[in-house]
C-alpha cells in the first residue's frame, strides 16, 4: 500500500466528521465555512498526519484533524512545517490544544507529542 496523499487523508477525516476547513488568522483559526473565530487553546488535536514531497522533502505538510471545545469533531487545519511555517500558522499550531506544541519549532511534528 502506498503514501496517502493529503487529498486523500483530507477525504477520509471529512468521511469520520471533520467537515471544517480551518485557516490560521491573527493568531486564532477561522473555519472557513463560516468565518467563525476558534481560540486554538479550545481545541483538541485528534490525529495528526505528516505530508513530505515526492520530488522535494523539504516540501513538508503537516494536516491536523481537529475537534471542537465540545469533543465533537470541527475540521482540518493543514500548513507547512519545519523551516518553511509561516510565522502565523506556527503561532496558531504552539497554541493548540491536546499537547501539541512545536511543529516549526523543532521540524519534526512528533517532537511536541499529542
Amino acid at each position: 500500500m502506498g503514501l496517502e496523499s493529503l487529498s486523500s487523508a483530507m477525504a477520509r477525516l471529512e468521511a469520520r466528521g471533520f467537515r471544517h476547513s480551518l485557516r490560521a488568522r491573527r493568531g486564532s483559526l477561522r473555519v472557513v465555512e463560516t468565518d467563525e473565530t476558534v481560540d486554538p487553546e479550545t481545541l483538541r488535536v485528534d490525529e495528526i498526519v505528516r505530508f513530505e514531497g515526492e520530488t522535494d522533502p523539504a516540501e513538508e505538510v503537516v494536516l491536523f484533524a481537529l475537534r471542537g471545545p465540545d469533543g465533537s469533531p470541527l475540521g482540518t487545519y493543514a500548513t507547512m512545517f519545519g523551516p518553511a511555517t509561516p510565522p502565523e500558522d506556527a503561532a496558531v499550531v504552539r497554541r493548540l490544544g491536546g499537547g501539541w506544541r512545536r511543529v516549526g519549532v523543532d521540524g519534526d511534528p512528533r517532537a511536541g507529542g499529542c
